[in-house]
């Protein structure tokens, strides 16, 4: 019989911390494939988020991404850049609806 070593990583993974941002319109940028918005604190590359978006017509979507870029200090705040990740042909075609209604 064989034995090998047991991994030694942890049989849990760690919990995850939660926060919560609520952006105002005037912060925020919304992109074909992302969203751009000012914060107060750093937000680190590769963070992955679940956002929400609200449309001017009360439609929600809701779409999880990664953080690419996060540039700024902590006088003038961030300006944090997301990628979103896996978005529905629908959710897809209603964020660049927003991204587009945006630059009218």
């Amino acid at each position: 019989m064989a034995t090998r070593k047991a991994d030694s990583a942890p049989a849990c993974a760690p919990a995850r911390a939660v926060t919560r941002l609520d952006l105002a319109a005037g912060t925020t940028r919304i992109r074909s494939n992302g969203i751009e918005f000012r914060s107060t604190t750093p937000i680190a590359a590769w963070t992955e988020m679940t956002v929400a978006l609200h449309g001017p017509d009360a439609e929600e979507i809701s779409a999880t991404g990664v953080v690419v870029d996060c540039r700024g200090d902590r006088h003038q705040g961030y300006t944090v850049s997301m990628v979103f990740m896996e978005l529905s042909p629908l959710a897809q075609a209603r964020l660049s609806l927003m991204a587009y209604s945006s630059l009218a």
